[in-house]
């Protein structure tokens, strides 16, 4: 899979993070990331300074909160 296409707006890809989990969530499968879910079905503004890729369940409650 290509990089996310949300790289380069993306709040957690762009902070300082651990390069592995940048390459398992943005360079890798980024449906599987919190960030993209959120960012693809509610914006950018909608994802939490502190969401880590794997927080699914955090962005299933705020995809639903904005739904």
């Amino acid at each position: 899979m290509a990089e996310c296409e949300y790289v380069g707006d993306c709040p957690f890809y762009n902070g300082d993070n651990d390069e592995e989990v940048k390459n398992k969530y943005c360079r890798g499968n980024n449906l599987n990331c919190a960030c993209y879910m959120i960012y693809s079905s509610c914006g950018k503004d909608k994802i939490p300074a502190d969401l880590q890729p794997d927080q699914k369940t955090e962005a299933y409650l705020i995809i639903a909160q904005e739904s």
